[in-house]
């Protein structure tokens, strides 16, 4: 049976250093990263998950500190002939971080999940978290700009997340399904906590919720389900999560992070500088420090965030 003791939904780089937080500061193998996959695209052939290789590569050290994707000490042979030859290079693809792609896309055509994938290329690695996959089904992030509707690396990569959104859907979601693994970790009889990173809530976490009964799946332990808010001041550390909201017609706020969760939420975690008065009356809410900038940050809010999900489950 599984030894888990925290679940927590993740994408993009400040998720993934919170994640790597809970990941040093739980024993091994207590942590399970439910990774976003709606980023996922077959770009020149080969299977592309930049979320669930942003998660790797942070939980190992040797994620690029300056580009916040993709591995450090690279090299980029690969790309600097490709861009000769007169090919697409808009998507950066590192030497080191190619053979991944190319390892990936080679054994899911050969049969395999990206679940079981994923769950070998984390040993290898020598991580005892687990990394699932939101789905092993295809489930594709679109955004719907007053021009086209645009895969998600497109708007996001390419057009560097520039139009203006209208919507954002989720193509496969309706028919995808959980996998095995995920209903193991969640069914853990040590689970604790589900802890929602701080990541854009449209972009990372809502194709993870989408997913066909996972939203469910998450409330069904019984666990306090607490997120981390990506807001401080009304504005996101890193990424477009307060253009989007501002482009949806929504106020950039606490509040409006904790509204968007709804009744997912049992507690919220919010930085020491914002008002508790903003938030929703009767929602359980906890100010700390959420800006990560060193090692030690992120484990102090991976503390302050189970610190408070235990309160919260000796309250109940």
């Amino acid at each position: 049976m599984s030894a888990v003791e925290v679940v927590a939904l993740t994408g993009g780089i400040g998720g993934a250093k919170l994640a790597l937080g809970l990941h040093r500061v739980l024993p091994p193998g207590a942590l399970a990263c439910i990774v976003n996959t709606g980023d996922d695209f077959v770009h020149l052939g080969l299977h592309v998950s930049p979320d669930l290789d942003t998660t790797l590569y942070t939980l190992t050290g040797c994620e690029n500190p300056e580009q916040g994707w993709g591995r450090r000490d690279e090299t980029w042979t690969f790309m600097r002939v490709l861009e000769e030859l007169g090919g697409e290079t808009w998507f950066r693809l590192g030497d080191g971080d190619l053979a991944l792609h190319v390892e990936r896309t080679r054994r899911l055509a050969a049969g395999e999940t990206l679940s079981a994938i994923m769950d070998d290329i984390r040993r290898r690695f020598g991580i005892a978290s687990r990394l699932l996959p939101m789905s092993d089904d295809k489930v594709a992030t679109r955004v719907h700009t007053p021009d086209a509707e645009l895969p998600f690396q497109d708007y996001f990569v390419r057009l560097r997340a520039a139009p203006e959104v209208r919507a954002i859907a989720f193509a496969g979601a309706s028919t995808s399904r959980t996998s095995a693994a995920l209903a193991e970790v969640l069914g853990s009889p040590r689970l604790r906590a589900i802890v929602v990173c701080p990541s854009n809530p449209y972009l990372s976490i809502d194709p993870i919720l989408a997913v066909r009964g996972l939203a469910a799946a998450l409330r069904a332990p019984g666990v306090p389900v607490v997120a981390v808010s990506p807001l401080i001041g009304g504005r996101a550390v890193k990424g477009p999560t307060a253009k989007i909201m501002r482009e949806l017609g929504i106020e950039a706020s606490n509040r409006a992070i904790a509204a968007h969760y709804g009744d997912l939420l049992d507690g919220l975690v919010i930085d020491e500088s914002d008002s508790l008065a903003e938030l929703p009356r009767g929602l359980p809410t906890h100010a700390t420090r959420t800006l990560m900038k060193s090692l030690d940050d992120r484990e102090m809010l991976a503390r302050a965030t189970l610190e408070f999900a235990d309160h919260l489950r000796r309250r109940a």
